[in-house]
């Protein structure tokens, strides 16, 4: 049995993935939702009552829960990683928050890093290379999982959601050569940025290897 059956087949560590999943990465990028508020959100629990809360912070949840059950779909059938498949993550990711169906239009600036993402005519060009490159890379998965995420960052193709996109990506790399996926925890924010801000790409491959490592763990208490 793959990791990705087994994630799906076990109904239990499903909802867990996606939950810590979601509430994490849309931690780090700022949602104020707690871990049991995602929860109540993603699996309609309406034992528990959320007030206070924006709507775009719900509709982040609901929008990261479908973006990585399309990482899951786009495995399943065995689909490329090309530009279609990214844009369709920036469309899942951004519904009924920032609804946009390309690469940016616009330069961004990524808040508290002093690299300036290219302009945004370059872009397409950019992405073209990546995924070309992507996707005859042979290097180690791990090393080549990190320096991709960083890249793809740098890039920063999209208006809003690139956090979010990028660490799908890590998950859907590591899923397609049957190794653990990986949470990054909102209490690590600062290491993972850390990593991000000095490229490092070996620091950044030898941490998701930890935390792979600490996800299968976390799977054989579900019955992996």
């Amino acid at each position: 049995m793959t990791i990705l059956e087994f994630i799906l087949n076990n109904k239990n560590y499903l909802e867990d993935l996606i939950t810590r999943s979601t509430y994490h990465s849309n931690a780090i990028e700022g949602s104020s939702l707690t871990y049991a508020e995602t929860y109540a959100i993603l699996y309609n629990d309406n034992s528990f009552k959320i007030e206070g809360k924006e709507p775009r912070e719900i509709y982040e949840a609901i929008n990261h829960k479908k973006a990585l059950e399309l990482v899951f779909k786009n495995l399943q059938n065995n689909e490329k990683f090309d530009e279609r498949f990214i844009k369709k993550l920036n469309e899942t990711i951004n519904r009924d928050i920032k609804d946009t169906e390309s690469y940016r239009t616009v330069q961004v600036f990524i808040q508290g890093s002093e690299h300036i993402p290219p302009e945004p005519e370059k872009v397409p060009n950019l992405m073209m290379y990546y995924i070309y490159n992507y996707n005859h890379d042979e290097q180690d998965i791990l090393t080549k999982v990190a320096k991709y995420h960083i890249d793809f960052e740098k890039i920063h193709p999209f208006e809003d959601g690139n956090g979010r996109i990028g660490r799908l990506l890590v998950n859907y790399e590591l899923l397609k050569n049957d190794l653990p996926p990986v949470v990054i925890a909102k209490e690590d924010r600062v290491k993972y940025f850390e990593f991000l801000r000095n490229t490092d790409s070996n620091g950044l491959a030898e941490w998701l290897k930890e935390l792979s490592t600490k996800e299968k763990q976390r799977m054989e208490k579900f019955g992996y």
